[in-house]
């Protein structure tokens, strides 16, 4: 997601979840922390791009997210097949404020060999 991202915009913010929002995920306890997992993404976009082309925001609670909703400096958001919905309820409340609507780029899922989808609780899942 990280790399189509990068391939269509010159900077991409990366919302990334604190563990107050994540505790109600299945297999919670096996998640890296925050800080962990903004490391890990530091270290995956310097493997193929510019570090300044990224900005890391903190999102604490779902009003966070309000900030895509309030500034016009937003013009895309992408987003898995399974947080669809919510994006483009997020493009709805731009419209709605006055700002334009947001241009959605949609990742499929991706199947595993079995043709079940592949996700991070998957993964969680299967660890040791």
């Amino acid at each position: 997601m990280l790399k189509i991202a990068l391939s269509i915009s010159e900077k991409v913010e990366i919302g990334l979840t604190t563990q107050n929002l994540l505790k109600e995920k299945q297999h919670a306890s096996k998640l890296e922390e925050y800080n962990a997992r903004a490391d890990s993404i530091i270290e995956f976009v310097s493997s193929f791009t510019e570090l300044n082309r990224i900005n890391i925001v903190e999102i604490r609670n779902w009003n966070d997210m309000n900030r895509y909703t309030l500034t016009p400096d937003y013009e895309g958001l992408v987003v898995s097949q399974e947080t669809y919905e919510n994006a483009l309820k997020l493009s709805n409340e731009r419209e709605e404020k006055g700002l334009k609507p947001i241009v959605l780029i949609v990742v499929p899922l991706i199947k595993d060999n079995g043709n079940q989808k592949l996700s991070s609780t998957t993964i969680r899942k299967n660890l040791e």
